[in-house]
């Protein structure tokens, strides 16, 4: 693992280019760049190259159809540090989302043997009943965030004999010299089968969300609250709007959470993936209304939401689509073909100021 290359000095120059650009729109819109920065990142199947038994992942491993192997699994983990990078440009986010990664060892990995190592991150993950062994979980700065307490949020599909999906993960902890705050990291069943038919699996990952958060709201009425993830829905959609409760700040409806991704689904604007041409913002921010009011002493904006495409100068996230035209997500596979890529999802960010 010691022959993961660390952060290349184009990349460094490219990130203090980027870092200026973001101060100079910052105060162009009244606003700093934020006190604290969180994302999120879909980073498509980083798997380890080791067959685990117990899990469908023959696919990624060096006799498998993928022929995933010990030089591609380094390149992933060298490729979502430099995104990890890129998103934080002057500073590190303090807390980073992440899905679709397969056990604790890869996320040790990561943090331990790429450019990341310096920053210090600490984990936080519970295995998933997922059938192919993929997790949500979530990096967190201990020198910008104290923790308090973090549990997986089980989501029961009922029928017998329908595949397990992958749990919630909630954290909560403390900003050092802010305040607290409830974070959830959200990989949402996908569409497999058709959208209609498999969007009562959905629905029933935003009900069991939507308890929890109704039980902290109940108990502090401003709560600071961040919902992230992979919804695999948009924010349109019945199991944001109605399930979790939702709602598109530009309505001018009052609301418990609002959804600060909605701004992105729009004509002619590029979401978070692309699939058939089309781009979906699957990848979301949600946030409570203290939060986005800033009740308390953390707040935020709709303009703090971010997707993130890469640099003001080198958009590397993207890459020209020749069958749909435009641009898509430079992703690590083309079905069972390598391409090199990062992931099939573009991370997200939010920034917070303190009040």
């Amino acid at each position: 693992m010691k022959n993961i290359p660390k952060i290349t000095a184009t990349l460094l120059i490219s990130l203090l280019f980027a870092a200026c650009t973001n101060t100079k729109i910052a105060k162009d819109q009244g606003q700093g760049a934020g006190d604290f920065r969180v994302m999120f990142y879909n980073v498509e199947n980083l798997f380890d190259t080791v067959d685990d038994p117990e899990k469908k992942d023959e696919e990624f491993t060096p006799e498998g159809n993928k022929h995933w192997n010990e030089d591609h699994y380094k390149k992933k983990l060298s490729n979502i540090s430099q995104v990890i990078t890129a998103v934080g440009g002057w500073d590190a986010p303090a807390i980073v989302g992440l899905c679709e990664v397969e056990n604790l060892k890869v996320l040790e990995d990561l943090t331990n043997y790429t450019g990341l190592s310096k920053l210090k991150y600490s984990i936080v993950h519970k295995e998933s009943p997922d059938n192919r062994g993929i997790d949500v979980a979530l990096l967190y700065r201990k020198d910008v965030v104290e923790p308090i307490s973090y549990k997986a949020i089980p989501v029961k599909l009922g029928d017998a004999g329908t595949r397990p999906t992958r749990d919630i993960l909630y954290f909560k902890g403390v900003f050092k010299r802010a305040d607290t705050i409830h974070f959830f990291v959200n990989h949402w069943p996908s569409r497999y089968g058709g959208h209609l038919e498999s969007a009562p699996k959905r629905m029933k990952a935003a009900l069991a969300l939507h308890h929890v958060v109704d039980s902290i709201l109940s108990l502090n009425a401003n709560a600071n609250i961040i919902i992230t993830g992979d919804f695999n829905d948009d924010p349109e959609d019945e199991s944001l709007v109605t399930g979790l409760g939702a709602v598109d700040p530009a309505a001018a409806k009052e609301s418990r959470l609002y959804n600060l991704s909605a701004q992105y689904k729009k004509p002619g604007v590029r979401g978070s993936l692309k699939y058939k041409g089309n781009w979906n913002v699957f990848d979301q921010f949600v946030v409570s209304s203290g939060l986005l009011n800033g009740k308390g002493k953390l707040k935020t904006a709709v303009s703090a939401s971010h997707i993130f495409y890469g640099l003001p100068e080198n958009e590397f996230l993207l890459e020209v689509d020749d069958r749909y035209q435009g641009l898509q997500p430079n992703r690590t596979y083309w079905g069972r073909t390598y391409h090199d890529g990062f992931s099939d999802h573009l991370p997200v960010y939010l920034d917070l100021f303190k009040n």
